[in-house]
């Protein structure tokens, strides 16, 4: 019997699903830990999924 795959999601382009990241600042902490900044992306606002945009809207000049 044949099995049903799952919906695919579409993953965001510019994070590929990786929508938090830790980025090293190069300095130490008093405990010996490193700073570390939390950035999101900023397209899937940390989702890692992209929605399904609409086509943007095309105006039509008038003529004069």
């Amino acid at each position: 019997m044949a099995q049903r795959s799952p919906a695919r999601t579409r993953i965001c382009p510019d994070c590929d699903g990786f929508p938090v990241v830790a980025i090293d600042t190069g300095s130490l902490l008093s405990d010996g830990t490193r700073a570390t900044l939390n950035v999101v992306c900023r397209r899937c606002r940390g989702t890692g999924l992209a929605t399904a945009s609409a086509p943007a809207a095309v105006g039509l000049r008038e003529r004069a």
